[in-house]
């Protein structure tokens, strides 16, 4: 499913505009990236997702053409976490 048909679906199911559906969902995704960009706190939405930005240390890499060692500096990465709710609707229940 793309952006198109969700943006559809949940206007089609919320009974609202597709308009306002994609409106909602772009404030959605600017929300959470705001929230994780600043990396103090997550966000849930109980029983289905949960967004948290991660810390990665340092680390000591090989460069794939040449096998030489190479050092990838610390950072940040995003961990998303499935709800219990969206693990049982993937086992089709």
């Amino acid at each position: 499913m793309n952006r198109s048909e969700l943006v559809a679906a949940l206007a089609e199911r919320a009974e609202v505009t597709r308009k306002d559906a994609d409106a909602v969902l772009a404030a959605f995704a600017d929300v959470v990236g705001d929230v994780v960009s600043k990396g103090d706190e997550k966000v849930t939405i109980p029983g289905f997702l949960t967004f948290e930005r991660t810390k990665r240390a340092a680390r000591t890499a090989r460069n794939p053409q040449t096998g030489e060692p190479i050092q990838i500096p610390e950072g940040f990465s995003v961990k998303v976490s499935a709800g219990s709710k969206l693990k049982e609707a993937a086992k089709g229940k």
